[in-house]
């Protein structure tokens, strides 16, 4: 599980890879250990966001450490994923601010006519409103520029959006700034 942070947790898809290497546990039960581990602060759960239905849902949610060093302890150096190392920093950072963090999906209909989900990795709910943020660990390869903007690109209203990343500098992108992820974290 600590080599899963920043990624969504099934109960029911748990269960039944448990249930492909020979070990039977109900998902209930599942969930029971992941609202006791909740409980204990061993980590934390962010519930998912409807961004256009402005709505808590109540499936798919992420699980983030509250110390990386558990996560190193159990890994070692082979869980090395900078991206959801960093993911867990910041959610961590935008709890320490005091806001209530949630993951954020925004639905996209594309020329087939199917509706896509995509994901916006957190959406701050603060004294002054929202604020929505994608992590990364670098945007400077075209695609991955272009993949953590199309979430932020499909939010329609006026709330601040910005890409962290560990790349240097500061760029806006049609109202949505980029910024170091270090002098964020340093920013308050």
């Amino acid at each position: 599980m600590s080599g899963a942070i920043g990624s969504e947790i099934s109960v029911k898809k748990m269960s039944d890879m448990l249930k492909d290497d020979g070990i039977s546990i109900q998902p209930s039960v599942l969930d029971d250990y992941l609202d006791a581990f909740k409980d204990a602060f061993i980590w934390y759960r962010a519930d998912r966001y409807d961004i256009k239905g402005r709505k808590v849902l109540k499936t798919q949610n992420k699980y983030y450490l509250v110390d990386m060093g558990i996560r190193n302890y159990l890994l070692g150096s082979k869980g090395e994923d900078k991206g959801h190392i960093l993911e867990n920093v910041v959610y961590l950072e935008l709890l320490r601010r005091g806001y209530n963090v949630y993951i954020g999906k925004v639905d996209q209909r594309g020329v087939d006519g199917k509706t896509v989900t995509r994901e916006v990795d957190f959406v701050a709910e603060t004294p002054n409103g929202l604020e929505y943020y994608q992590v990364s660990d670098t945007i400077n390869d075209k695609e991955t520029l272009k993949r953590e903007l199309q979430s932020l690109q499909l939010i329609k209203d006026n709330y601040p959006k910005c890409v962290l990343s560990r790349d240097y500098g500061t760029s806006d992108y049609n109202g949505i700034k980029q910024i170091n992820v270090l002098d964020w974290l340093a920013k308050e």
